[in-house]
């Protein structure tokens, strides 16, 4: 197959074109309640195949394998009337040309753990949560995503490697008097099986936090200091900065550009940000992406300063900076998008308890619960926390979020965690794809000042 695909990319009449082809296979174990409701494996197979010609780019997917060479020449013929109406020509950044591949090797292989044993883990997990008495139902699901897939283009690279992710996750309901709480949890994210399981202790402490949120009191709005634990400052750092860094997004956006220019400083001296592929163990791990480039180590923000952004090949070349490796795709019928891989805030050297004896009134805000940014405005929910009041923590408090605007955010961080936590699950839809490798690693934050909502 490589050398087919490798014969087609030769043969196009295009300045630059590449094609990938990947087998993948998803497989779904589904609870809800004490129901069994999914227990399926898809397969699909298919091609991407890109252009670039005489300034313009074009591109196509096909799902047979005989309709790639039509289809790559079509591609190649339209990426030329796209550059005649381009007034600035499309370019490429010089790339490495990559002959190799790259299995995925692992203690205890997802691929090799039957459906049997998948499901009674899940199983066995749902049951755990069922036992709780102020449990209403549960959500409870295995998620599996395996790729394997050819890289080439005219350039002479020739690429394998596969992508391996395997989840348990899902939801806690808890409900008592009328009120009801959600709380998730997550195991694995990557190809390791035996990260699944032996998780019984971190679970009952998911759901002896369901169980005491009912008994918790609504946040109060308003302005206050806060601490993020690593899970809700992965995420503040992922949706509020890291989307800004990716530059496929400041591409035509020259407003952005201008407050994003290399060199400005953005936040105190503390804050070190950074993108990494080559860390092990993350949902955001991989060793070379969708474009054919080895993923590298990135700085972002360096004592407080952007000092870096995430590339593909033709943003490299838009803004003269260095590729980075952080162009992927989901599957063979969306085209690669810039996107992060494990996004990190450096540790620093404030221990967690320093933090809480620094504010007077405020909160601490645990577990990420997703949230929404434009532009530069995010807000973000929080699983639970708990309030701050003179120096010490206090009682537990739900419903609660915080909002605020990025670039006044970044410089109110006061305080910056000894410890780093990485993230198990990934996942981020940027461009309509829900990709699951993208993961985050940070520590504990203090923000000097922040919207909280609640009540």
């Amino acid at each position: 197959m490589k050398e087919k695909l490798a014969g087609i990319v030769g043969g196009m009449t295009a300045d630059y074109a590449d094609l990938r082809y990947e087998e993948n296979r998803k497989t779904r174990i589904s609870f809800r309640g004490e129901r069994l409701v999914e227990v399926a494996s898809y397969e699909t197979s298919g091609g991407h195949v890109r252009a670039y010609a005489k300034g313009g780019k074009a591109v196509a997917s096909f799902s047979d394998p005989e309709r790639a060479g039509p289809m790559a020449e079509a591609v190649a013929t339209s990426a030329a009337l796209a550059g005649e109406r381009r007034d600035k020509p499309l370019r490429l950044a010089t790339a490495p040309t990559i002959t190799e591949a790259f299995p995925i090797e692992s203690p205890r292989d997802a691929r090799r753990a039957s459906v049997q044993e998948k499901l009674d883990l899940v199983a066995h997990y749902n049951e755990m949560i069922l036992r709780e008495p102020t449990v209403a139902t549960t959500e409870a699901n295995y998620d599996e995503f395996v790729s394997h897939r050819i890289f080439v283009n005219s350039e002479g690279a020739a690429v394998e490697y596969d992508i391996v992710v395997a989840n348990i996750l899902g939801f806690i309901v808890t409900k008592r008097d009328g009120v009801m709480q959600r709380v998730r949890f997550a195991f694995g994210g990557n190809e390791d099986f035996g990260r699944l399981q032996d998780r019984d202790a971190e679970l009952e402490e998911r759901i002896a936090v369901g169980r005491r949120l009912l008994a918790a009191e609504p946040a109060k709005a308003g302005l206050f200091p806060v601490i993020l634990d690593p899970s809700e400052s992965g995420v503040f750092i992922h949706e509020a900065f890291g989307h800004l860094s990716e530059a496929d997004g400041l591409q035509n956006n020259p407003a952005f550009r201008e407050k994003l220019r290399i060199g400005e400083p953005l936040g105190k001296p503390l804050l070190n940000v950074f993108d990494d592929p080559t860390i092990p163990g993350l949902p955001g791990t991989y060793a070379i992406d969708d474009e054919g480039v080895l993923g590298v180590r990135t700085p972002l923000i360096t004592e407080g300063v952007l000092s870096g952004r995430l590339h593909s090949r033709e943003t490299a070349a838009e803004f003269d900076e260095p590729l980075s490796g952080n162009m992927r795709a989901v599957d063979a019928f969306n085209t690669p998008v810039v996107r992060m891989s494990n996004i990190c805030i450096e540790a620093g050297s404030d221990a967690f308890e320093d933090m809480v004896a620094s504010i007077d009134r405020g909160y601490y805000l645990v577990g990420a619960k997703g949230g929404q940014t434009s532009g530069d405005q995010f807000t973000f929910g929080a699983q639970w926390g708990f309030k701050i009041e003179d120096g010490r923590l206090g009682p537990m408090v739900r419903d609660i979020n915080m909002s605020g605007e990025l670039f006044a955010t970044l410089r109110a961080i006061s305080q910056v965690g000894d410890a780093i936590e990485g993230s198990e699950r990934g996942g981020c839809g940027k461009a309509g794809q829900m990709n699951r490798l993208s993961g985050k690693a940070t520590p504990h934050i203090k923000i000097d000042q922040v919207t909280i909502g609640g009540v």
